[in-house]
């Protein structure tokens, strides 16, 4: 699979995309000087103790104090807050944990009260960012990410990504961890790992000490809320956690930028070095890489499918509906369940990208076209797991209900991603809006091709600047269109600017009728 990585940087921040084979799969937007991103620790205060939720609330410095659940205490957090006042007081003389003395671990089914008092500092990490009207997620177990492994403080488990699947290479790796693992550390090999040398691994391995051994020279003399360790940047953070043999480029618009991403590239794949580049055209490098235009086609509450067929998605309080229409794409009854299938599958493989491009969280139902054959619901239900095998959010797919819908749960630790892809109208200035102008063409040509199957004669009666744009160059889009409908077509602009707006036209049929909107097609 071809990867890339472009990079926009702006004033207001930087706009990362991924493509895979040139199709936008994941977009994050990293804001100047946003806080409380997933992974930075705080020494915060608990504000409030909760009984009937179990839980704490936090101050780490945020408008509204962070929540912590019990559960996500962990069973040493005694021994973590003996370590973190030890740090804060300035007495810590063995940061790498060798002679520490554990305390009594907590019970699973304990009470918050047990444990923390109101006013009392303790160090937390970042588990989800704000949502919403929500204040950060936090948790006690810290966890310290890296190329390969992440580290985990105050634990001896070794635990190996379940996404490495062969036998020899998950017993290669649990020995190689079990020989270099410092004592009173826990580790979790990441899949990257896979195949790495013993030198690429301890590299990585004693990275992760110091900056553990970094986080206990901040916490010295701390005052809580504060910010004790910072996660990388988000460029750095996706660099880290998809860089491999596939990901082959990566553009960057901004020459500093540029510089440290090579520095970062340098230090974790040295041979990939020279994948990174500079983009100094005139034009913005998401319109020059064609992400604009992705953006806006994929943003919107309807989505469109090579084939006719398109998704509503709907999003509620609860849950976000997806809605799959079959479009046009209706055939006989005899071949109905094969088309419902082949809809199906497409709108599958859609719905995996539109997830992890908008980062849809919670639960997720899936409203597919009725089939009745048993084996194409499995069938179903099997390449909808596959094509979200390289999701790395945690989820859950169900199969196939008797009613045709799929139940999915998918994790969210970021706001959900929301772009609005319409823009003010040019002609109601602005008590209005219309579909992007960036997709005018292609609504056009899907129209004009839909319309042609059923009408023999039609003209497009549109703005001159349209009519103009669809006539213009060698060849031309008439020229395309008219090839690959096998008759001649030809635009027709109104007399004057001010008849229609820019993004309004029509189709008439030879009697100068007005041919309506295109059905939207019939479900099974």
């Amino acid at each position: 699979m071809n990867r890339e990585l472009i990079v926009n940087a702006t004033q207001k921040g930087v706009s990362i995309a991924l493509l895979e084979n040139k199709e936008l799969v994941e977009l994050y937007n990293e804001e100047s000087g946003k806080q409380f991103t997933v992974g930075d620790i705080y020494l915060g205060r608990v504000t409030k103790l909760v009984a009937g939720l179990n839980a704490a609330f936090v101050d780490v410095g945020y408008e509204k104090d962070a929540f912590l659940h019990y559960t996500d205490l962990g069973p040493k957090i005694r021994t973590a807050m003996k370590v973190a006042q030890t740090a804060i007081a300035g007495n810590l003389t063995d940061p790498l944990l060798t002679n520490l003395q554990f305390e009594k671990e907590i019970l699973k089914t304990g009470k918050m009260p047990e444990v923390l008092d109101k006013r009392q500092p303790i160090l937390v990490q970042v588990l989800k960012e704000p949502i919403s009207t929500k204040g950060p997620r936090l948790t006690s177990e810290i966890a310290i990410p890296g190329r390969y492994l992440i580290l985990m403080p105050f634990g001896n488990s070794v635990g190996i990504s379940k996404k490495v699947s062969s036998n020899e290479e998950r017993k290669r790796l649990q020995i190689l961890i079990e020989s270099i693992k410092p004592k009173n550390f826990g580790i979790v090999v990441r899949t990257v790992a896979q195949n790495k040398s013993v030198a690429e691994i301890d590299a990585d391995l004693k990275s992760l000490l110091e900056k553990w051994k970094q986080i206990q020279i901040n916490l010295k003399g701390a005052n809580a809320p504060q910010k004790i360790y910072g996660e990388l940047k988000k460029t750095n953070t996706i660099m880290r956690d998809l860089l491999n043999d596939t990901f082959n480029k990566i553009v960057v618009n901004d020459s500093a930028l540029k510089d440290e991403l090579e520095e970062y590239v340098k230090k974790i794949a040295p041979n990939k070095q020279d994948i990174v580049s500079y983009y100094s055209g005139s034009a913005p490098v998401f319109d020059h890489a064609g992400i604009t235009k992705q953006i806006k086609s994929l943003f919107g509450k309807t989505v469109t499918m090579p084939g006719g067929s398109y998704l509503v998605i709907e999003h509620t309080e609860a849950l976000h509906v997806i809605d799959i229409n079959s479009g046009h794409k209706v055939g006989t009854r005899s071949d109905q369940e094969t088309t419902a299938l082949k809809v199906n599958m497409d709108a599958a493989k859609e719905i995996a990208r539109q997830m992890r491009l908008r980062d849809l969280g919670g639960i997720i139902v899936l409203d597919f076209i009725d089939m009745k054959n048993p084996e194409h619901k499995k069938d179903l239900a099997q390449y909808m797991k596959e094509q979200m095998a390289n999701d790395r959010a945690k989820h859950t797919i169900l199969p196939l209900s008797k009613f045709g819908l799929m139940q999915i749960t998918r994790e969210r630790t970021r706001p959900e991603m929301n772009i609005v892809t319409q823009e003010v109208c040019p002609t109601c200035e602005g008590t209005g809006k219309v579909e992007a102008t960036i997709l005018l063409v292609d609504d056009i040509k899907q129209k004009l091709f839909d319309l042609t199957a059923k009408h023999k004669d039609i003209s497009l009666i549109t703005h001159p600047y349209v009519e103009a744009y669809i006539k213009k160059g060698f060849p031309s889009l008439r020229m395309k269109w008219s090839s690959e409908l096998k008759r001649y077509f030809n635009p027709i602009p109104v007399s004057s600017n001010h008849d229609y707006h820019l993004t309004e036209f029509h189709f008439l049929n030879s009697a100068g009728e007005e041919l309506g909107d295109i059905e939207k097609g019939n479900r099974f």
